[in-house]
């Protein structure tokens, strides 16, 4: 008689995790450090107002527009290799984005900094898929690095705001160079490389496709977010990334070795598990700007009294993202996206009843907690369903579409959710609270239903043919 043994963390394995998780979450500090600090910046290198979103756009073209190539180049020359030299780039960019003197330099950083985490990103996660197998070790892993990302986003914003007004917005880039510096100097003994025996060629025509059409749609969203979704500024470049990615898969057909496999993405688990993930990342991250305005232009509190009660979401998907793992253990994986999607589907829902009065915070808080712990459950199914089922050599595949689909997601749910919530405020010059209240809700009906249609996606995500 056999017995068969649990897998258990190594302390190898341990040390290995430990430095992806704190990679990953340095990487998910850098999305929001800087939003909080943007008026010093302006004042301190003379940035013309009207070119300050280009500090959070240029890195969001590149950190969305390259994930994709980075990933299939991660599965090509080498995982650890491209993990490590990213890290390497993304510390000299924020050393660079920390000394810079002027306008130009500081977009060059952020623009280095941006392709930094389009490489890091999904290195990152297909060597945490390609060091744990398939089941409760991955999913521990996977988990434990969903609730640090959402954390670093929290914890990005606070810690922006605290750097900004005791030290100098300078050191809200000064800051990722220790880290990335340790994790430099460790991982190289302790993380395996890992690339394929043999080297396929590189799809160099679907590459150039995918990564221009990829920034084409991302630059769209960022200007509908500025201009309006009816502006030339917008229409024009989600035209042509439309157009683009339309080429990229006629590219992808006739390739002897294509950049992204068609059969890979005709598989269930990736293809509804990317809109699963697509949703929850639109969703909460444009529910967070929601209720900035709530609390700010209809409950009156201040940009720092605001920030801290989102501290409650972020302990809420920290809890979401510790359980994760035993509830997948539990119900299995579509059913953890179900009940997460739900969970965020209601608590997304009872936020229709705030109201103008203080009372209603401690509405927000409740629904808010709940909800970080639904949708952290279901990030963490997503990335688990999204992942399984593919040889290693898929991985860093796997791996840059889910970072793809978690950066569009995050990039077009506030231009989304700005203008339904615009269209529907009575008056549009100098709105009242009452009317900024009406557009907030009908955002966040809209919000809610497209939840469900998450839920709806989760229930084919997990079916395996």
């Amino acid at each position: 008689m056999t017995t068969t043994l649990a897998p258990t963390l190594t302390p190898r394995l341990r040390l290995t995790l430990v430095l992806l998780l704190a990679a990953q979450f340095m990487l998910a500090v850098d999305f929001s450090i800087l939003n909080v600090a943007l008026p010093a910046i302006g004042d301190g290198l003379g940035f013309p107002l009207g070119r300050l979103q280009w500090i959070g756009t240029s890195f969001a073209l590149c950190a969305a527009g390259f994930t994709l190539l980075f990933g299939r180049v991660a599965d090509l020359f080498g995982r650890r290799r491209l993990f490590l030299g990213g890290l390497a780039v993304l510390g000299v960019a924020s050393l660079a984005g920390g000394l810079a003197t002027s306008p130009e330099v500081l977009l060059a950083a952020r623009v280095l900094q941006g392709l930094a985490t389009a490489a890091v990103t999904p290195a990152g996660l297909s060597l945490m898929t390609t060091s744990f197998p398939e089941g409760p070790l991955r999913e521990k892993a996977l988990g434990l690095n969903g609730a640090l990302m959402s954390a670093g986003f929290t914890t990005g914003a606070v810690l922006g705001g605290v750097l900004t007004d005791l030290l100098s917005w300078r050191w809200a880039f000064f800051i990722n160079v220790p880290v990335a510096l340790a994790v430099l100097l460790l991982a190289p003994t302790v993380i395996a490389e890992s690339r394929p025996v043999q080297r396929p060629g590189m799809d160099v025509p679907g590459a150039v496709t995918v990564t221009l059409g990829l920034l084409a749609v991302v630059l769209g969203l960022t200007q509908a977010g500025e201009h309006g979704w009816t502006s030339p500024y917008a229409l024009l470049p989600l035209a042509a990334g439309a157009a683009l990615l339309l080429a990229f898969h006629a590219v992808e057909r006739r390739a002897a070795a294509p950049l992204v496999p068609l059969g890979v993405l005709r598989k269930p688990t990736v293809a509804w598990g990317n809109v699963v993930g697509l949703v929850a990342f639109l969703t909460e991250t444009s529910l967070v700007f929601l209720l900035t305005l709530y609390l700010q232009e209809v409950l009156g509190f201040s940009p720092l009294a605001a920030g801290l009660a989102f501290g409650v979401l972020g302990a809420g998907t920290v809890v979401g993202g510790s359980a994760a793992p035993r509830v997948i253990a539990r119900l299995g994986n579509r059913r953890t996206l179900i009940v997460g999607g739900l969970v965020q589907a209601v608590s997304t829902a009872a936020l229709l009843g705030l109201g103008e009065g203080h009372g209603s915070l401690t509405l927000l808080l409740a629904a808010t907690f709940t909800g970080g712990v639904g949708n952290m459950l279901v990030i963490v199914g997503f990335m688990v369903t999204a992942t399984s089922g593919l040889a290693d050599h898929e991985q860093g595949l796997a791996t840059g579409l889910a970072t793809m689909t978690q950066q569009i997601g995050i990039t077009m749910g506030t231009p989304v959710m700005s203008a339904i919530a615009t269209a529907a405020m009575p008056g549009t010059n100098a709105p009242s609270a009452p009317a900024v209240l009406t557009g907030l809700k009908t955002a966040i009906a809209v919000n809610a239903a497209l939840v469900l249609l998450g839920v709806l996606a989760g229930r084919r995500a997990a079916r395996r043919p």
